[in-house]
């Protein structure tokens, strides 16, 4: 009995460690947008599902006992398929969700908007844009800003002349948030709200050097369609509660 997990986070990738440990069968997917990923222990797959029939197909195929979804907080189309998914074939679903920044000391203070588009309203001549590659098309019309784009990998689309792209990879300290910050002479940050505690350095240096922040809200979700949780060990638990009376 196999529990699947969809991944390509630091709690997916924790999640993964622990049930292998446990003498679980554990397959990680991850979805192949970035290149040289860090790989979780155990078996992983990468690549998609073709949607909710297709994911449906392979629960039932590969004899999936349970799935946790550890996806990144933006990735709504996963969740969402997995959802349908596990609905359609019984499969128990769990989402393991790192905690959003809605409660951060500071949080009152920036400026929170549904969308990347909606950042574009926001006053600033040197943004510094930590929202990943695949926002960077809905930030064109920034052309003539001098924008510092922090991504992973390198982006697919050309970029105006006067933005500058830094590759690089969390988790951040804060001291090379400030540095960075300071470096730019950033007047604007904008970030999602990723959550956790990898890349949260950037929100603590704006506040000390007074830099306004814009966070883009997480997509929304079905209320009540899964069971929510941002406890690793707890997550661990819950599989093995579904996985060991299968196996016994």
């Amino acid at each position: 009995m196999t529990v699947l997990v969809l991944g390509g986070t630091a709690e997916a990738r924790a999640l993964a460690a622990a049930l292998v440990e446990a003498g679980v069968d554990v397959l990680s997917s991850l979805a192949g947008r970035v290149s040289a990923p860090a790989l979780p222990v155990g078996r992983v797959r990468v690549g998609g599902f073709g949607g909710v029939d297709g994911l449906a197909t392979f629960l039932v195929e590969h004899r999936v006992a349970a799935v946790v979804d550890a996806t990144h907080p933006f990735a709504a189309t996963i969740s969402a398929n997995a959802a349908g998914a596990c609905s359609a074939t019984g499969v128990p679903l769990l989402r393991l969700a790192r905690p959003g920044w809605s409660d951060h000391p500071d949080a009152g203070a920036w400026t929170w908007v549904d969308a990347v588009a909606q950042a574009l309203d926001v006053p600033g001549v040197r943004p510094l844009l930590t929202t990943g590659r695949q926002s960077l098309a809905e930030f064109l019309p920034w052309a003539d800003r001098r924008v510092l784009a922090r991504v992973v990998d390198p982006p697919e689309i050309a970029l105006p002349p006067a933005w500058r792209v830094l590759r690089s990879r969390g988790p951040y300290a804060l001291e090379g948030e400030r540095s960075l910050l300071r470096e730019h002479r950033a007047d604007l940050l904008v970030t999602k709200d990723s959550g956790g505690t990898h890349t949260a350095a950037k929100l603590d240096a704006a506040r000390e050097l007074e830099v306004p922040v814009v966070v883009v809200r997480r997509p929304h979700t079905e209320p009540g369609t899964t069971t929510t949780i941002s406890d690793v060990s707890k997550a661990v638990a819950w599989a093995l509660a579904v996985v060991k009376p299968a196996r016994a």
